[in-house]
């Protein structure tokens, strides 16, 4: 079947178009000055981005100092929730744990609403400062909760104690729903925004921009680090009140970090809503389909011909060869009339490559949930487990349980200037890739690890549940688990974090990051029904897998089921990746450097 051919109608602001056969000439199409960038962004003032005093290693610091301080305040009270439920909330260990998950849960899957608001209204700065300002009054919240008699239980003086009131838990819940809100709204923008400082158009800052996704996931558990060290210790030590103020003062800290790079960044303006421009394709798509149309043998398909697309702010995208009955959007069947139609009727191709370009990631999204479950444990399952071994170093001090996620912390800080120093360098010498190995080889090596890791959990709970005394198992024990979830993650994690920038169009790049980031949020909501499904069908909180006394549950057995469910994950993502076929292999047709050739040859056609 023959490729469609694409028509490239005149934007101009005269009411006389250009007629067939009229050579084409557009000063937006004139070079871009090798000083300026060439990825659309701005400047503080509204002026073009200037390379040499905007964006890069000038503006990213301030950034991935912003994330350190953010991720501080969410890993101190992630890890140590459960214990502040169940101690001072008088829940169940399983209900604690369920809480947490479903709050964590909420907090990634809101990543969508933060990242519909940047791309269509706000844009990822202003969408940063918004919610992190939300973010503070729920951390103020949190620590009144924590500092008022009347917020909480009273002291257990008598079995059984008193639990919790419908108020004191709503005001709780209050403060956590809008600590996730401001989760939501930052988490999908800040990677995204520090990955706009970087042009893709100059080799050498497109190269910056992968060693910028690496050191930003530094950034996160450095301050997961201190989280789950410095300011866990500090709550033992000092009280609730403690270990919650400190991480409000940081967060507050944070926002004046990231204020202070203001005039260094490079700003990408608000596209409008992707979302729409999805519905305007399928239902123009549909429409289309149904009044008889069909792609192939010579149809033409529409797009405007000025330098940028139809999306404000967004540059064109070449036609592929994918998901053709999509391109019945762009069919033009009267190009006489190409520029008064609805775009609900007649999509550019652009547009059409945009949703393309988004259902093309999906199954490789879908392929690495499963990840997120394992994961989960960390602040969950690990923890508990913590809680009731032997924690001491030495005569004198004794390890919080909360802080036991620092194994995993420090693998990562270990392990990616390792890998970026030394390892990318090898592997590009041996493999001729640009970043030693693919995005999807990451993502891989990160889901195999995965399984080792909770298969070294249940093997580990076994032992600890069989000893004569399992309160005299020392923690340490938990090292492989949480030190290999910990490799999994940096290989994963950042892997996620290239490839969905790589594939995502430049009025897609937040929503693209916020589903990357829901999967941890599907993760946790998956824990908690597969907790409730694992604890029901084996008997329940008294007789069950999972029970509220560890000592007496099943524990290794829930790690097995979790072990099975990432290995059977990992087989279902090699399928996918083998067939991956990504933006630049999807089988591009017309380009934009043909546009001026198609011009001068007479194929431009009428437009506004």
């Amino acid at each position: 079947m023959d490729e469609p051919s694409v028509i490239f109608p005149v934007q101009s602001s005269m009411t006389t178009a250009n007629q067939p056969g009229q050579k084409y000439e557009h000063k937006e199409c004139g070079a871009v000055p090798s000083n300026l960038v060439t990825n659309g962004c701005i400047d503080i003032w509204g002026r073009i981005a200037d390379k040499q005093t905007t964006g890069g290693w000038k503006a990213s610091p301030f950034i991935i100092v912003n994330e350190v301080a953010e991720r501080l305040a969410f890993f101190a009270i992630a890890v140590n929730m459960v214990a502040y439920l169940v101690i001072e909330m008088r829940q169940s260990l399983p209900t604690a744990v369920t809480h947490v998950s479903d709050w964590i849960g909420a907090a990634y899957i809101l990543t969508l609403l933060g990242a519909f608001l940047a791309d269509s209204y706000l844009g990822r700065f202003r969408t940063i400062i918004s919610f992190s300002c939300i973010y503070a009054v729920g951390m103020v919240l949190l620590t009144l909760s924590a500092s008022i008699d009347g917020l909480r239980p009273a002291p257990c003086t008598a079995r059984p104690c008193p639990k919790a009131t419908s108020g004191q838990t709503a005001f709780l819940y209050a403060a956590l729903a809008l600590i996730a809100l401001g989760t939501g709204g930052i988490k999908p923008c800040v990677s995204s925004f520090g990955a706009d400082q970087f042009d893709e158009s100059d080799p050498r800052e497109a190269h910056n921009k992968y060693a910028f996704f690496n050191w930003f996931f530094f950034a996160i558990n450095m301050g997961a680090l201190f989280g789950i060290t410095v300011l866990v210790y500090l709550q033992d030590e000092k009280g609730w009140v403690w270990g919650f103020a400190v991480p409000t003062a940081t967060m507050m800290f944070s926002v004046v970090i990231l204020i202070a790079g203001a005039r260094y960044y490079r700003y990408q303006k608000p596209m409008g809503s992707p979302f729409t421009r999805f519905f305007q394709v399928i239902v123009a798509a549909t429409r289309n389909h149904f009044g008889g149309v069909k792609v192939g043998n010579g149809t033409v398909l529409y797009e405007v011909r000025t330098r940028e697309s139809s999306i404000k702010g967004a540059r064109k995208l070449a036609h592929t060869k994918q998901y053709r009955f999509l391109d019945k959007a762009a069919a033009l069947t009267d190009p006489e009339n190409a520029n008064t139609g609805s775009p609900w009727r007649l999509c550019t191709v652009t547009q059409v490559e945009e949703l393309k370009s988004f259902i093309r990631v999906l199954p490789i999204w879908a392929s690495t949930i499963a990840l997120a479950i394992s994961f989960s444990q960390n602040s969950t399952f690990f923890v508990s487990q913590a809680a009731i071994m032997d924690r001491s170093i030495g005569p004198h001090f004794k390890i919080p349980a909360g802080s036991v996620p620092v194994f995993g912390a420090i693998n990562a800080l270990v392990l990616v200037p390792i890998y970026e120093k030394w390892i990318v360098p090898f592997l590009r010498w041996r493999t001729g890739h640009r970043r030693g190995i693919s995005s999807l080889q990451r993502m891989g090596l990160g889901l195999i690890i995965s399984v080792i890791a909770m298969a070294s959990g249940a093997l580990v709970e076994r032992n600890r549940r069989n000893d004569p005394n399992p309160r005299a198992v020392s923690v340490f024990w938990l090292f492989p688990q949480i030190f290999l979830m910990g490799m999994a993650e940096v290989f994963t994690y950042v892997g996620q974090l290239e490839f969905f920038y790589d594939e995502a169009t430049d009025g897609t790049r937040s929503i693209s990051s916020a589903m990357f980031l829901c999967e941890f949020g599907i993760g946790s909501w998956l824990n908690t029904a597969l907790i409730k499904i694992v604890g029901g069908t084996t008997g329940g909180e008294q007789k069950g897998w999972l029970r509220n006394d560890l000592n007496s549950s099943r524990l290794d057995y829930y790690y097995w089921v979790l072990t099975g469910i990432s290995a059977a994950n990992f087989f279902v993502y090699l399928w996918i990746a083998c067939r991956y076929k990504g933006k630049s292999a999807a089988g591009a047709g017309v380009t934009d450097e043909s546009l001026v050739e198609m011009g001068s040859q007479g194929r431009v056609q009428n437009g506004n």
